[in-house]
């Protein structure tokens, strides 16, 4: 079946998918299912977010439910001629929301089980891998061993047949043959043979009845403290680790874990990943742990757990606090490691240790929730909230807040819930279902009056002036923001006084109180440079950039907004940055570059529909449309203006839907459609009515000349 002698299922499937890559001009997509780990297989709806990232939606796009990922997966991958190759499946249900439903892709499935149901109710065929023939499996060890092959044929022949001709059976065997090279072939053979008969494992008729048998004879030959480290990977939940987890693992120091990686790697026992990472191959990880459970103890088990439960929970709190520095003093304190940790020069080496352990973190949050240690759960939940939320990992996020609720509550720890069920609306608010968010900030108001946390209780405050905005609500926005702004007074919040300044700020800016905008922006910007919560400087930078233009002084705003720019860039705010592309392509337009305005708005529309976020994506279609409008592009802008209409109402932003219905009128009213035009006028007047708003032509500049300029922190 296969030129080369060297795979078992998984690699024979990738080699497989590689040479035929060309018939799937629209790509391939991949997951180790993890079928055979009995902690840790790989959920259907966790399977189903990664492929729609893949598939190029964006973080805040992927459903928060299972049935509508695989309705958006099956819509995505409609007509695309592509593989998707699911390896280690465990069971038909785990596979059934995976299959694409299109006759233009191909699904390539590895499993130990026969998955009958697959076959009966889906119209699969069952390609059954058998043992490499006896000649394929001495070329193995050929390739693997060189001399003793040719010197000794019987040997060999009788060594191929223990290993029962399976490929990973026989790389093992193959190695510590190689290691041992004054023992003659023939001796290992009799050696293998005699521990063969020593185990129990070996009559079931099974081909896997090798691994044991091998793996046994191999272990055997480990040194101690490697042998130990083997036994404690098979206790690790994630899919992979560098050597800072297993010197946790072992209570050792990460040099010499390095060591006792490369050790195991070598013995072919781990696999190297990339970047200092390695992997087990499920087989191995099941005899590791079998091997741990017959010589660690309880307590020994349980301890070497919790040293890496404590290690992932301090490194990710350590992340965060370089990555959001403002932020810290809202979480519990996390003890330290009591392993070594690596530690962060600069904020993107902090964000790429997240993003190289984020796999490992969502396992750990889900075994410790299982496994008995909640407060691993809680604090890891917590410290990995902000990074999930701002690089657009909607669906991770969702599932994390729900485990670290759902265990908060379990251990009756209100602040635990509270906060969780905090971040739940977060995510709610991501996808633009406001009263979802607004349900769950109540229920965390609710927690933290009852357990008196007033920070939390000025925070939900401003989200939910936050959420009140989004839905028009201006007035109980403005209430909420003002009751956030209070007790973050009351209890000297400067964290949270900067945020509340300047959501109160965004509110009056919308309502076209300028001068009470201008208050409340820089008194947010005096307070943010203090605490250094750069995400909210930028904010009411751009915000201040933009009472700026409606001013008349391009200059000033278009300062603001480059200097927002460089304060996301510094800290990889990809929302915010939008923000002031769009911006400063309002800046342009009237400046009559409409081309530069225009780049400006197509780069910042692009942004938003990467991360998903169609709060600005709505915001960058009008301000496209209407610079296009004023290029003198009407039909461009009818397109933009319409598409705007289209989102606002779908997610319900009725300020940008009056935006869009104005845009529409003023296209019509050019071309000569006077019906059209006055229909979508009267609609945009409707709305900024019902929304309490002076319409984009009644606006007064009525704002002093001396208003107030906005501290910048190189001042």
């Amino acid at each position: 079946m296969c030129e080369n002698p060297v795979f078992g299922k998984t690699a024979l499937a990738l080699h497989w998918a590689h040479r035929a890559r060309r018939q799937f001009p629209d790509g391939q997509l991949y997951v180790d299912l993890r079928g055979y780990d009995p902690d840790q297989p790989v959920a259907a709806g966790d399977v189903l977010a990664r492929f729609l990232r893949a598939l190029g939606a964006a973080g805040q796009d992927v459903p928060l439910d299972v049935e509508e990922r695989a309705a958006a997966y099956r819509t995505l991958i409609s007509g695309r001629r592509m593989l998707i190759l699911l390896d280690n499946a465990a069971s038909v249900e785990q596979l059934r929301p995976l299959l694409p439903g299109t006759r233009s892709c191909v699904v390539l499935v590895t499993s130990r089980d026969s998955l009958a149901g697959l076959v009966a109710l889906h119209g699969a065929r069952r390609v059954e891998l058998e043992q490499l023939p006896l000649p394929d499996a001495v070329d193995l060890l050929r390739l693997l061993i060189g001399g003793k092959v040719e010197a000794q044929p019987a040997a060999t022949v009788a060594l191929a047949e223990q290993c029962v001709r399976l490929p990973l059976a026989l790389r093992i065997a193959a190695e510590l043959v190689a290691t041992r090279a004054g023992v003659s072939l023939t001796d290992f053979v009799v050696e293998l043979a005699d521990h063969r008969r020593r185990l129990d494992l070996l009559d079931t008729g099974d081909n896997r009845a090798a691994m044991p048998t091998v793996l046994s004879w191999s272990y055997d030959h480990l040194p101690p403290e490697t042998a130990r480290a083997f036994r404690l990977l098979g206790l690790h939940p994630g899919p992979d680790l560098d050597a800072y987890a297993l010197a946790a693992l072992t209570d050792t120091g990460p040099d010499h874990a390095q060591r006792l990686l490369g050790h195991l790697a070598r013995a072919h026992l781990i696999q190297a990943t990339g970047s200092g990472r390695h992997s087990m191959h499920d087989l191995l990880r099941a005899y590791a742990s079998s091997r741990t459970n017959l010589t660690e103890t309880d307590t020994e088990r349980q301890d070497a757990l919790t040293r890496l439960f404590d290690h992932y929970r301090a490194v990710t709190a350590a992340a965060a606090n370089i990555l959001y520095p403002a932020e810290r003093h809202r979480h519990a304190p996390v003890p330290p490691a009591t392993t070594p940790a690596p530690a962060f020069a600069d904020p993107a080496s902090a964000l790429a240790w997240l993003e190289n352990e984020r796999a490992n973190l969502l396992a750990a949050v889900s075994y410790t929730a299982g496994h008995g240690w909640p407060r691993h759960t809680i604090h890891l939940a917590a410290a990995m909230r902000r990074y999930l939320d701002i690089d657009g990992y909607t669906a991770d996020a969702l599932t994390v807040a729900t485990i670290a609720r759902d265990t908060a509550h379990t251990c009756a720890d209100k602040n635990g819930e509270a906060y969780a069920s905090h971040c739940l609306a977060v995510v709610y608010m991501r996808q633009s279902r406001s009263a979802d968010a607004r349900q769950h900030l109540e229920h965390a108001d609710t927690l933290y009056q009852q357990t008196g946390d007033r920070t939390g209780q000025g925070i939900v405050s401003t989200n939910l002036g936050i959420v009140a905005s989004r839905q028009g609500h201006y007035e109980l926005a403005v209430r909420h923001h003002r009751h956030g702004l209070a007790i973050a007074q009351e209890i000297d919040d400067w964290f949270g006084q900067g945020r509340a300044h300047f959501t109160l700020g965004r509110v009056y800016l919308r309502q076209g109180h300028y001068e009470l905008a201008a208050e409340h922006f820089c008194q947010s910007l005096t307070l943010t440079l203090q605490t250094g919560d750069k995400c909210c400087e930028a904010g009411t930078q751009d915000d201040l950039g933009v009472l700026h233009l409606q001013l008349g002084r391009i200059e000033e705003s278009e300062r603001c907004h480059l200097y927002a720019q460089r304060l996301c860039d510094e800290v990889g705010y990809t929302e915010g940055r939008a923000y002031t592309l769009t911006n400063l392509g309002n800046v342009y337009r009237e400046l009559r570059d409409y081309n530069q305005a225009l780049e400006y708005h197509e780069t910042a529309l692009a942004l938003f529909r990467k991360i998903g976020y169609h709060d600005g994506e709505v915001r960058a279609l009008n301000d496209t449309g209407k610079t296009l409008h004023s290029a003198g592009q009407v039909s461009s802008a009818h397109s933009y203006h319409t598409a705007a209409l289209i989102l606002a109402t779908r997610i319900d932003d009725r300020y940008e839907h009056a935006r869009a219905h104005h845009g529409l009128a003023q296209n019509h009213h050019t071309t000569g459609g006077i019906e059209q035009a006055r229909h979508h006028q009267q609609q945009a007047l409707a709305l900024y009515t019902k929304l309490g708003l002076p319409a984009p032509d009644e606006r007064r500049l009525s704002t002093p000349s001396a208003a107030p300029s906005a501290p910048h922190a190189d001042q």
